[in-house]
């Protein structure tokens, strides 16, 4: 019986450190990602504007599939051809001069991304590698997706704590296991519209 209230109350406080973590880590603040001052404040805008959409305001069909990507809420979402709808988290351009709106279309799939960063990149991070072979540490993660925009795509990460901030250098960012499943439905010539 002793066994049990232990085992329960430590249940209890390991769950409780659990829920209180998330919120100490999106606390940190590395440099590659946006500054909140008020993250709670942060948090719950974002997940407030995170709502599903119908996809005929932006598209005239859903030929090939339709990606939205709302900048402002930091959500992808997509539309199969049959109509079925998916929404991911996503990060966005770190800045508005590095963020592109408009409508543009997947033209390669790239099932092993390797990742140079382009001139301008390079510019602002010499620091930064050449270049990164595909594998655990690629900025791309384990997909990409290459736009008709030169030097845009979405891709997954590495760096889990980027999806939901502005943290890209122009690119649309998803957790590895959502751009793995996009990936899967999406085909060349699928629509995209970055609002």
């Amino acid at each position: 019986m002793a066994q049990n209230a232990f085992g329960r109350r430590g249940f209890l406080a390991g769950t409780a450190a659990m829920i209180a973590s998330p919120a100490l880590a999106q606390d940190v603040n590395t440099g590659t990602t946006e500054i909140e001052r008020n993250i709670s404040t942060a948090t719950r805008r974002n997940i407030s504007s995170f709502r599903t959409l119908d996809w005929q305001p932006y598209f005239s069909n859903l030929n090939n599939g339709a990606i939205l990507v709302d900048i402002s809420s930091r959500a992808l979402h997509y539309w199969q051809e049959s109509g079925v709808y998916h929404l991911y988290p996503c990060s966005v351009p770190l800045t508005e001069d590095l963020t592109r709106r408009g409508r543009t279309r997947v033209t390669l799939k790239d099932p092993e991304p390797d990742w140079r960063p382009t001139p301008s990149m390079k510019k602002r991070n010499p620091e930064w590698p050449d270049y990164v072979g595909p594998g655990p540490d690629n900025p791309l993660g384990t997909r990409a997706m290459h736009l008709s925009w030169t030097y845009y795509r979405i891709h997954g990460t590495h760096d889990t704590r980027k999806i939901g901030r502005r943290s890209s250098n122009g690119c649309i960012g998803l957790y590895n296991e959502h751009i793995e499943a996009l990936y899967q439905m999406a085909t060349v010539g699928t629509q995209v519209l970055l609002i």
